[in-house]
């Protein structure tokens, strides 16, 4: 039996955003705040066993459609391009975190660029199971991918493209069961800006709430 190792348990120091596709423009970027009690008491290490109860589940791999087989936007391929094409450039950002409410901003150099947009490669929705998962909406420029079934974790994703090249992209994500809900909304301008906001709430614990912001264009 498989277990999938990355969905067991998300992190309660964190949480994402506004479902709204509000202001789809071209700067759809927004930070949020709010409060959550701290953590270390016995009644967060119970919760916190419940979790990883609740939230293993024994599942198959993922089979990922690649090359011409792939019906949507090749989200994976993409982001992994972008990733190792930052690390060529090897150049620092300037890197913001919001934490309810706190906010620290910090010039840094990302050793690991896979990792820092992990969450994006993840949000591919090029799996054999979901092919038939999402309705398209197409224009000149934008592309919608927004799913049918309400137990998917990625909700929507829409892609902002001109002269076939991406101008941004944004990605939401939902996932609920009894003890948390969780939202995340991605977005990525390339060269610009990228984009991380996350809203979970924990029964019990309350909301929290975090953005990070990491401004890829050199002043």
């Amino acid at each position: 039996m498989y277990w999938c190792k990355k969905n067991i348990v998300p992190s309660l120091r964190r949480g994402a955003v506004d479902r709204a596709v509000a202001g789809r423009g071209n700067n759809p970027y927004v930070t949020p705040t709010s409060s959550f009690p701290r953590e270390g008491t016995a009644q967060v290490r119970a919760l916190f066993f419940l979790l990883l109860i609740a939230l293993v589940p024994a599942c198959k791999p993922d089979i990922k459609e690649t090359g011409a087989s792939a019906k949507y936007f090749d989200l994976q391929g993409y982001f992994k391009t972008e990733a190792a094409r930052r690390a060529k450039l090897s150049v620092p950002i300037l890197k913001t975190v919001t934490h309810n409410g706190a906010t620290e901003s910090k010039r840094v150099k990302i050793n690991n660029w896979p990792r820092e947009l992990n969450l994006f490669i993840e949000s591919d929705i090029n799996k054999a199971a979901w092919r038939d998962s999402y309705q398209i909406q197409q224009t000149d420029h934008t592309l919608i991918y927004m799913a049918k079934d309400t137990t998917l974790k990625t909700r929507e994703i829409i892609i902002n493209k001109k002269d076939g090249k991406v101008q941004w992209i944004t990605i939401y994500n939902y996932t609920h069961n009894i003890l948390y809900t969780n939202h995340e909304k991605l977005s990525y301008m390339p060269d610009s800006i990228y984009q991380i906001e996350k809203t979970q709430h924990v029964k019990l614990l309350g909301i929290n709430r975090y953005t990070i912001t990491g401004y890829l264009k050199q002043p």
